[in-house]
C-alpha cells in the first residue's frame, strides 16, 4: 500500500501542476487545445442528439444574457475561443459550458431561473468551470486514479485492497475535488455576473429556488455538490465585493436589458 501511494504522490507532483483562478493548486495532464477539441466534439454530438429549441424568443433571450457574460470576461478569455450558445429543448433545469467556449442551456432552466439575473448566475457559474480548467482537472483525476489501481495490481494487491483504493480515491480525490470545483465556480461566477452588470444578490435567490425544487438530498460529504445551505452561505459572504463590482459595471454602461422575446 505504501508503494502504491508513493507512486500516486510522485505522479501527481511531477506532471501538470498549475494554479486555478482562485490560487488553488491543480494537476492537469492535457493541453488546452486537446480539451477544446474534445469539448467541440461533445458539443456537436449533443446538438445532433438533443432537440434544439425552435422558439426564437428563448434563443434571443439566452443569447442576450450570454453576450453580457462573455463581454465581461478578460479580453484574452473573451477573444481566444469561439464562444457559442445553444438552447436545448429539454425540461431539465440545467446548463453547461465546455472547453472551447461551448455553452448549452436547457430551456427547462427558464422555469427555475425567473429573470435575467438568475439565468446569468447559472451561465456565469458554468463559464467559471471553463475558466478554472475544471474539465481538464477532472479528466486528469480520473487518469491518475486508473494509474493508481493499475499500479496496485502490478504490486499484487488483493481484491479487498483494490476496492479500498478505488473507494478511497473517490472519497479522497474525486468527490472532494468536485465539491471544491463547484464552490470555486460559484465564486468565479458571482463575480463574473456582477462584472457584467447583473444583480449578484439574485444568485442567492436562484439557489433558494433550486433548493425548494430539489427534493431529498444525499449527505454533503458524499455529494459532488455543496449543499444548498452551504452554497448560499458562501455566496452571502461574497456579496459586498460582488455588489461593488456590479456598481462599477453599471458605471461603465453595462446595464443588461434581456427579457424573454427580446434580443440585446
Amino acid at each position: 500500500m505504501k508503494q502504491v501511494f508513493l507512486i500516486l504522490f510522485t505522479i501527481t507532483f511531477l506532471i501538470g501542476c498549475t494554479t486555478s483562478p482562485t490560487n488553488r493548486r491543480q494537476v492537469v495532464l492535457y493541453s488546452e487545445s486537446d480539451m477544446a477539441r474534445q469539448g467541440e466534439q461533445a458539443y456537436r454530438e449533443m446538438q445532433t442528439e438533443i432537440p434544439v429549441t425552435t422558439d426564437n424568443r428563448e434563443t434571443a433571450y439566452v443569447q442576450c444574457v450570454a453576450d453580457y457574460v462573455i463581454e465581461a470576461l478578460e479580453p484574452a478569455q473573451r477573444d481566444s475561443v469561439g464562444w457559442e450558445v445553444t438552447v436545448f429543448d429539454s425540461e431539465q433545469a440545467n446548463a453547461f459550458a465546455l472547453p472551447g467556449g461551448k455553452i448549452g442551456v436547457y430551456n427547462g432552466l427558464l422555469d427555475v431561473a425567473y429573470n435575467q439575473h438568475q439565468l446569468a448566475a447559472v451561465m456565469a457559474h458554468e463559464v467559471g468551470h471553463v475558466l478554472a480548467n475544471h474539465s481538464n482537472e477532472r479528466a486528469s483525476q480520473s487518469a491518475l486514479r486508473n494509474v493508481g489501481i493499475a499500479a496496485a495490481r502490478i504490486l499484487g494487491a488483493s481484491d479487498t485492497t483494490l476496492q479500498a483504493i478505488d473507494y478511497g480515491s473517490q472519497l479522497g480525490l474525486t468527490l472532494p475535488f468536485n465539491r471544491t470545483q463547484e464552490s470555486e465556480a460559484d465564486a468565479i461566477g458571482v463575480m463574473l455576473m456582477a462584472n457584467a452588470g447583473f444583480d449578484p444578490e439574485q444568485s442567492i435567490a436562484l439557489w433558494e429556488n433550486m433548493s425548494a425544487d430539489g427534493g431529498p438530498r444525499s449527505p454533503e460529504f458524499l455529494s459532488t455538490h455543496p449543499s444548498p445551505d452551504s452554497r448560499i452561505g458562501a455566496l452571502r459572504d461574497m456579496m459586498e465585493q460582488a455588489n461593488a463590482l456590479q456598481q462599477q459595471a453599471i458605471a461603465r454602461g453595462m446595464v443588461p436589458d434581456c427579457v424573454p422575446g427580446l434580443a440585446n
